[in-house]
């Protein structure tokens, strides 16, 4: 009876340990419809569920209620855990069949692998399941100092149905939402822009710079003075009043101004000279060159009468 008692006892050992560590499994792979622990509440929270969907009314906003004061936006550069309590112990970690999870790590521990993951480089690296730059996306730290972004691990864990990093595969990690990829894309930004900044300037003083200074090479210094002379002219022919109309008025004026003068003149000189004019100027000059030939004598007065005709 004895050995009968015993053997039985062992293979009811051998049952709830079995059942503990199958429960274990369904618990570590996250398969929460399959867990015998946990599938009575389950059904529990379905039906409640779905009276919360039955007892559900439509409320109409009349807008006489008093607004609320919404919450004061938190710092978005606090770093948080996610999952701050630890995950209940199972069946299999109650009976030591498995060492329980490991504790929540303190503000120092996170501290630690944070300085882990910046030696080894994972903020500035690309996000090892997308492989796109973090940027300013959501970014999370995991207690094995490896870095991804936030949305790209909830998608590996959706897919997988487990809680192990991508890359080193440790089961039950905990996770801290971090900012260095966004702070380092933020110093990365404000570098790109006083580079581009900069050359901007450089690059506006050596144009200013080729303009003024003339080169040393010979067909540079060529062109160089070639250019200036035509801005030159250019600005010479600029500065004139080319208005074609007022040019063709000022010239018409000018013709007109001329014709009056000619017809003045013919008016003046139109009549012919008689013959008492003719001789009237042969007496003046007769007495002219008989005065001159008193003074100067005979080339004198000749000179003169020359010069008196010519006049």
């Amino acid at each position: 009876m004895l050995k009968h008692k015993g053997h039985s006892s062992k293979k009811n050992n051998l049952a709830i340990n079995a059942v503990a560590l199958q429960d274990h499994i369904l618990h570590d792979l996250q398969l929460r419809n399959l867990s015998v622990a946990d599938h009575s509440k389950i059904q529990v929270q379905k039906k409640e569920n779905k009276s919360l969907k039955r007892d559900a009314k439509a409320v109409i906003d009349t807008g006489l209620k008093k607004t609320t004061q919404c919450p004061k936006p938190e710092d978005s550069e606090k770093e948080y855990v996610l999952d701050p309590k630890p995950p209940p112990l199972t069946l299999a970690q109650k009976l030591g069949l498995i060492g329980p999870p490991p504790p929540p790590l303190s503000s120092e521990e996170w501290e630690k692998v944070k300085q882990r993951s910046l030696l080894q480089g994972d903020s500035v690296q690309p996000c090892p399941i997308c492989k796109e730059d973090f940027e300013l996306r959501p970014q999370v730290l995991l207690s094995c100092s490896h870095v991804f972004h936030r949305a790209c691990l909830r998608a590996f864990e959706n897919f997988t149905n487990k809680k192990t990093c991508p890359l080193c595969r440790k089961n039950q990690y905990q996770t801290r939402v971090i900012h260095d990829g966004a702070r380092l894309f933020r110093i990365k930004c404000a570098t790109r822009i006083q580079a581009c900044w900069r050359g901007y300037v450089v690059r506006k003083w050596y144009q200013n710079l080729r303009k003024t200074v003339p080169p040393t090479d010979a067909k540079l210094r060529k062109k160089f003075f070639e250019k200036k002379f035509t801005e030159i002219s250019h600005r010479i022919l600029c500065s004139y009043n080319t208005n074609i109309e007022e040019l063709f008025a000022e010239i018409d004026h000018c013709l007109a101004v001329n014709r009056s003068v000619l017809q003045q003149l013919e008016e003046k000189c139109s009549h012919e000279i008689t013959e008492e004019e003719w001789g009237k100027i042969q007496e003046q000059n007769q007495t002219f060159a008989c005065l001159e030939d008193t003074r100067l004598g005979t080339h004198g007065s000749h000179f003169r009468l020359s010069n008196f005709l010519l006049c």
